[in-house]
């Protein structure tokens, strides 16, 4: 699996994930919100709903793994049973980079820019 690969089945579920505190951050930047209104935006969307933002992102990652391994020619029971250790390997590294990569966009990148827009 190509990095430019991997990058496109993740970047798309780990942008959902983090839609709960980058859409106040976006809100605030364009001045379509005031700072008070996105950080209480921000306290509502990752306090109560952060569960239903990552379930919509996994139920996304696992809907691009199976259009990528159908396009692979992987459509068929008997065929998933003869490429399964591939298939094993590549579902870990995808759960692994998707992991990876929402930790450092949400926890790290979204944390940064909040607080230089003051929001947190």
């Amino acid at each position: 699996m190509k990095i430019k690969e991997l990058f496109a089945l993740t970047g798309i579920p780990v942008f959902i994930a983090s839609l709960c505190c980058l859409a106040p951050v976006v809100l605030v930047a364009l001045g379509i919100s005031t700072i008070a209104a996105g950080a209480s935006l921000t306290n509502v969307l990752d306090g109560q709903y952060r569960w239903a933002f990552n379930l919509v992102a996994i139920v996304s990652l696992v809907i691009s793994m199976i259009y990528y391994f159908r396009r692979k020619g992987v459509c068929t029971l008997d065929q998933v049973k003869k490429h399964r250790n591939e298939i094993i390997n590549k579902t870990l590294l995808v759960i692994i980079v998707g992991y990876v990569s929402y930790y450092l966009f949400f926890d790290i990148f979204l944390t940064y820019v909040g607080h230089l827009l003051k929001i947190w």
